[in-house]
């Protein structure tokens, strides 16, 4: 019965979604082309997809995104995991970081135009911004957070600081760092669009930005409704990860 809640209570949901949707197009509040009805936005998925330009945005969009995002993960663990396992070298840069954290990835765009110029570098930029800080911040904080218990132990038995950081701090640590990069999944998503919002010619932002430059609010609402639908299965399959991670290690049943 649970299972067929969590299936049920969805589909629920966006069904009530679709009705407001239709009756709102279908008021006569606003012309067709302000507000595409449902009906309007399916027949651009198909014209888009007849011509494969929806599959190949798709597809660019899914490279451009893992790429800045495996690149951050590359990056921010092991640099999280040296810097919360070395106190003084964070205490000396926790201040850069947080004066760095907070500076949105869309300032740096005037920036990132003229050091990379046009075409997939900018957008993987951007992405990369978005994700390196969650996940260098909360490894820094698994690695703080690791139970001093399992570090006496592993000190009573001898082992030696490098032995402790490899076999005790980072299976210790995993299990959080693993929901960081679930937060930073979700963030580095959003800002795809931004990222390809500048000098690129194809993807899901540059379909909004070039369907909006002809007016075609229909195909705009068709780009914006795959980046839903998309962040909705990566945050499903990150999740489902996230869950094996922790009963692996036995955190959860």
């Amino acid at each position: 019965m649970r299972r067929l809640e969590r299936i049920l209570l969805p589909m629920a949901t966006f069904a009530v979604l679709l009705m407001v949707w239709q009756l709102v197009a279908s008021s006569g509040l606003y012309a067709d082309y302000l507000f595409p009805s449902p009906h309007q936005v399916i027949n651009g998925v198909l014209e888009l997809s007849l011509g494969y330009t929806l599959w190949s945005d798709l597809g660019t969009s899914l490279f451009r995104f893992l790429s800045g995002f495996l690149t951050a993960a590359l990056i921010a663990i092991p640099l999280g995991l040296v810097l919360g396992w070395y106190n003084r070298v964070w205490t000396a840069l926790d201040p850069l970081v947080q004066v760095l954290r907070p500076i949105s990835p869309i300032a740096w765009l005037p920036f990132i135009g003229l050091w990379f110029g046009i075409g997939d570098l900018p957008a993987i930029v951007i992405i990369f911004l978005a994700a390196f800080y969650p996940i260098l911040l909360s490894t820094i904080s698994a690695v703080h957070n690791v139970d001093p218990v399992y570090l006496k132990v592993a000190q009573n038995f001898g082992s030696s600081k490098r032995d402790i950081l490899i076999k005790v701090v980072i299976p210790a640590a995993f299990p959080h760092i693993t929901m960081g990069l679930h937060v930073a999944i979700g963030s580095a998503w959003v800002f795809l669009v931004a990222g390809e919002m500048m000098g690129v010619r194809s993807g899901l932002g540059y379909l909004i930005v070039d369907s909006r430059n002809y007016l075609r609010t229909d195909l705009v609402l068709v780009g914006i409704v795959f980046i839903g639908i998309m962040g909705l299965l990566i945050d499903r399959v990150v999740g489902a990860a996230e869950r094996y991670v922790k009963k692996q290690w036995g955190i959860v049943n």
